[in-house]
């Protein structure tokens, strides 16, 4: 069975196979866990991303690419791009594909160990209750539904805001 983990901290400590980048289109870094990624994980990670570029055009909203960990305690770096909040519907599906296609690609790269940022939560103010509650919705629909390799998968939570609603959405899972 897949362990679901919550860890309050920097994503970029986490000791796992693959860590998911909350990515902007441009995969060039940028603020947040992005800029934090980038900084940490040293500049193959950007020569990696530059190289999707130039072969794919960056990545779409929803999507999900890799590189390597570069400097980073991880093997690969997932990164996905969340959507910018604007109150529709169709927010909310593209952050789920965030998390669902970051597992698709993980279990493509036969990983066993995943930790996920809180996607979209930051900057691009997709409201952190619904973010958390997505998150762990979509994990455990995929690890019920998909076939998978996967032994744990961490929800790495920089803030206590994020690491409260993450805890409280964890405890109704047992319930």
């Amino acid at each position: 069975m897949t362990r679901l983990e919550l860890i309050q901290g920097d994503i970029t400590k986490i000791n796992v196979d693959a860590i998911v980048n909350a990515a902007n289109s441009s995969l060039l870094g940028g603020g947040g866990v992005d800029g934090a990624i980038h900084r940490t994980g040293g500049k193959q990670i950007l020569e990696e991303c530059i190289a999707i570029r130039n072969k794919q055009g960056g990545c779409k909203t929803g999507e999900a690419v890799y590189t390597s960990g570069g400097l980073l305690p991880c093997k690969y770096v997932i990164h996905t791009v969340g959507p910018v909040w604007n109150n529709q519907q169709n927010d909310e599906t593209l952050l789920a594909n965030c998390y669902y296609n970051s597992l698709k690609l993980a279990v493509a790269l036969n990983i066993k160990t995943i930790a996920f940022p809180n996607i979209s939560t930051g900057i691009y103010r997709f409201p952190k209750a619904t973010a958390a509650t997505i998150a762990i919705e979509t994990v455990t629909t995929f690890l019920k539904k998909e076939q998978h390799t996967l032994n744990s998968i961490h929800f790495v939570c920089f803030d206590q805001e994020n690491f409260v609603l993450y805890e409280e959405g964890l405890k109704n899972l047992k319930s």
